[in-house]
């Protein structure tokens, strides 16, 4: 009996490369997920993502379990981008390297959210701020991707990623609309600590959360699509 092997279309490095992006998409739920229950517990509070931001969940002296939310931003992006740079080694087209440095320097900027907690404010604010703007990039360079390649592409992915231009863009632009979202017209991401009362429905709070929520599952729909590649197909030759 012969045994031929075809060859490998993702080289090992990128096979590594994938499982860190999953561990880094781990991390980061998993810090938000005991963000949330820590917060419940210490606060006496219901959590509402319609109240309640990210950069709350992280502020030191406020949630019990900020140090695990930052951590996990931290880590579990770092994690991400050595996925997006290690994948710049196998891209078969060129709109694929804008898109991958472009949500490199998303979860790059994620990571510096989780650096800089809202207690060290201007360098919060920063990252906060092209976190939203690189994830907006990297869903543009995404569907002009699909556009342009001939492949074909999964529907979900090509909606989340829609949803991700949709829901920074918003986030970004919305307070120029002269609607009186903010004060002043101010930009959401300086309204991460607005006091109390708030609206029942708080714009920058509900923006982030769908901002981050549709990027964090693009991304796990981007790896569970990567993972049919690494599959080493086997034919077998039985003799006369």
């Amino acid at each position: 009996m012969t045994v031929t092997r075809s060859s490998i279309t993702i080289k090992k490095g990128s096979v590594l490369a994938t499982k860190f992006g999953f561990l880094g998409l781990f991390g980061l739920l998993l810090g938000i997920v005991v963000s949330i229950v820590g917060f419940n517990y210490s606060e006496r509070e219901t959590f509402n993502f319609l109240n309640y931001t990210l950069s709350e969940l992280g502020t030191y002296g406020h949630s019990a379990y900020a140090v695990v939310l930052n951590g996990g931003l931290f880590f579990g992006s770092l994690s991400i981008v050595f996925y997006c740079l290690s994948s710049l080694q196998n891209v078969t087209s060129f709109w694929e390297y804008p898109f991958f440095i472009c949500l490199a320097f998303t979860f790059l900027a994620l990571a510096c959210v989780g650096l800089f907690p809202v207690n060290v404010y201007h360098l919060h604010i920063l990252g906060l701020k092209w976190f939203f703007y690189f994830g907006s990039l990297s869903a543009i360079f995404y569907l002009v991707l699909v556009v342009v390649s001939r492949a074909a592409f999964g529907r979900l992915t090509v909606l989340l990623a829609l949803m991700v231009f949709a829901s920074m863009m918003t986030f970004l632009y919305a307070p120029q609309l002269s609607l009186g979202l903010t004060e002043g017209g101010r930009p959401f991401y300086q309204e991460m600590v607005l006091q109390f009362p708030r609206p029942s429905l708080w714009w920058p709070a509900l923006l982030e959360w769908l901002g981050l929520g549709s990027l964090l599952g693009w991304v796990g729909t981007l790896l569970l699509s990567q993972l049919s590649f690494t599959k080493v197909p086997v034919t077998e030759k039985q003799p006369n």
